[in-house]
């Protein structure tokens, strides 16, 4: 068995396993592959494949069809037994066509003919590993996820899982519905359930956000405009109502509507029709409206800067986004989602986060939400190195937040010995942390925390 590495940093998720008997063509597809960056494995023969399966984990195999002893459908035969399941390509000559064709059917992913184009290897190999990093990044969704994710939104805290049932009830009616919740909450997740759990779901899903468009350009955008109904409308323009016909229209940012635009809206909602700018006639609007806000309309209409007329017409039904700090029972797997996540757009082996720095992100109040999560995650796990991420990856903001006041300022607080905590209670907490996230599956929590499924139970008190 032979060994080539291309220079500078590959990752294991690069590594391609070469299975050919004639030296010459082996020598020159590893030398092609290692040139086009890939971490090549070579070998002879089926026997020496399993080996390297056994070894290796590889994100492709490239195998001739013809091998001395057992042919290439054993090694096709030993990869698709691999977690998870590398790329094939089978390489064969003119008249093994029929064969190939029973590969694919096999399992394989592409077949090559002899003597084989080296620019068209490179392509079928990148178009290989697209498809695979898919299939992986799919079953890791779902890994992560389990059967606790709804339309993309992850969580089992009574906050969320109150929110979900309410969508699959409010789904069924065809009312307008005021999704309200602070920034970064996820509230487009929430209309996108809507409308998947709706009648409408074969139907378009169109969004628009209203903040920062002006009043002119805001009519045009919803209802469509006539030809020559404005300078610059040289032909008719289909409005959004128009397109979301069947459908549904998300009103993302309702609340920066200006106060003439909303009275146009209200007629419409009132009348289901809708009349482009400069038209002579209405059409009919088959829409359900949704809308999203971060602010208090009960404020804004007090200041008189939206309609209470409309208010009532969009909050036929009304749910509300729990923020991150409502979600602490979510926040361990929400953490562990986007940094896994990461890892899978990175093609790279994500770290794991160190008990501290763990510690520390439960117990921080995430302002900015699930969005603030999620860009903290990819910050910290950028700048980790190794296999954890720690204390010192984490944002200022974050690690400030624990560490004890030495100022003199009227707020500064002393923490006193008996405010800090054990290691044991530290450890204890963490533990029933990856634990909920991963449903009380030990072997899964063991993995993530990186010990023996043994010392799990021994720090569990648990027998085995």
């Amino acid at each position: 068995m032979t060994g080539s590495s291309p220079s500078g940093s590959a990752q294991a998720e690069d590594r391609i396993l070469l299975v050919e008997d004639d030296r010459g063509h082996r020598e020159l597809l590893r030398d092609e592959l290692t040139d086009a960056g890939y971490r090549v494995v070579a070998v002879t023969d089926a026997a020496e494949a399993r080996e390297a399966f056994r070894e290796t984990t590889f994100a492709a195999v490239v195998s001739d069809l013809r091998l001395p002893g057992k042919d290439g459908f054993h090694v096709l035969e030993s990869a698709q037994a691999q977690v998870p399941v590398p790329g094939f390509v089978m390489l064969t000559g003119f008249g093994t066509i029929d064969q190939a064709v029973s590969a694919l059917k096999a399992g394989a992913d592409e077949f090559l003919t002899k003597p084989v184009d080296l620019e068209h290897l490179r392509l079928t190999l990148q178009r290989v590993l697209q498809s695979r990093r898919l299939r992986v990044e799919v079953q890791e969704y779902r890994e992560v996820l389990g059967d606790k994710g709804f339309h993309g939104m992850l969580g089992k805290s009574p906050a969320m899982l109150k929110l979900f049932d309410l969508v699959r009830r409010v789904a069924q009616s065809d009312g307008s519905v005021l999704i309200t919740g602070e920034s970064g909450t996820g509230k487009e997740l929430v209309a996108r359930a809507l409308h998947r759990e709706s009648p409408r779901t074969d139907g378009p899903f169109v969004v628009i956000n209203c903040a920062g468009i002006p009043e002119t350009l805001l009519e045009s955008e919803l209802f469509g405009h006539a030809a020559g109904s404005f300078t610059g409308a040289r032909g008719a323009r289909t409005g959004l109502f128009q397109e979301a016909h069947g459908g549904t229209l998300f009103l993302d940012e309702i609340g920066e509507m200006p106060v003439s635009m909303q009275t146009k809206l209200l007629r419409v909602l009132q009348d289901g029709k809708v009349r482009p700018v400069g038209a002579n006639e209405e059409l009919d609007s088959d829409v359900r409206v949704l809308a999203a806000t971060h602010r208090d309309l009960v404020e804004e209409m007090g200041e008189g800067r939206f309609r209470e007329d409309l208010f009532f017409r969009l909050e036929t039904f009304r749910l509300h986004v729990p923020p991150v700090r409502e979600r602490g029972e979510d926040i361990a797997a929400l953490l562990e989602f986007f940094l896994r996540r990461f890892g899978l757009v990175r093609g790279q082996t994500p770290p794991r986060f160190e008990p501290a720095a763990m510690r520390l992100l439960l117990d921080y109040r995430f302002p900015g939400n699930v969005r603030e999560l999620e860009s903290l995650v990819e910050r910290a796990a950028t700048l980790a190195r190794g296999d954890w991420l720690r204390v010192a990856d984490l944002p200022e903001r974050v690690r400030a937040q624990r560490q004890p006041a030495e100022s003199t300022g009227a707020h500064a607080v002393r923490l006193r010995d008996e405010d800090w905590q054990t290691l044991a209670e530290v450890e204890a907490h963490y533990l029933r942390r990856v634990l909920d996230f991963t449903g009380g599956n030990k072997q899964r929590a063991a993995r993530i925390l990186g010990i023996g499924r043994r010392t799990l139970y021994r720090r569990l008190g648990e027998d085995l």
